[in-house]
């Protein structure tokens, strides 16, 4: 009797890895800068330095004071969209820096 492999997809490998060694957070991270790529133009996605999740709170750093402005201005409205992008229970505020 031949054994059946299981086939697994990558993105299942690297969640299942991530959750295993406790660096999921940083992996919603790259997904909510995926996300702000496609939502940004690029000239103002260039001006994202880093996004990070502490805490339960998604930590962007921003280079240019106009964008930085505007992100704090729309807090509640990206927040929002990351939750329902994301889920609710992943984050409950938002830091622009």
């Amino acid at each position: 009797m031949k054994k059946k492999k299981r086939e697994y997809q990558s993105s299942e490998l690297v969640k299942s890895f991530a959750r295993i060694h406790g660096f999921e957070s940083k992996l919603v991270a790259f997904e909510i800068k995926d996300f702000l790529e496609e939502y940004l133009d690029e000239s103002l996605f260039s001006e994202i330095k880093s996004v990070n999740i502490e805490d339960r709170c998604v930590i962007i750093k921003i280079n240019s004071p106009l964008l930085k402005h505007d992100f704090q201005l729309r807090k509640s409205f990206f927040l929002k969209k990351f939750q329902a992008q994301f889920g609710e229970e992943k984050f409950n505020d938002l830091q622009v820096l």
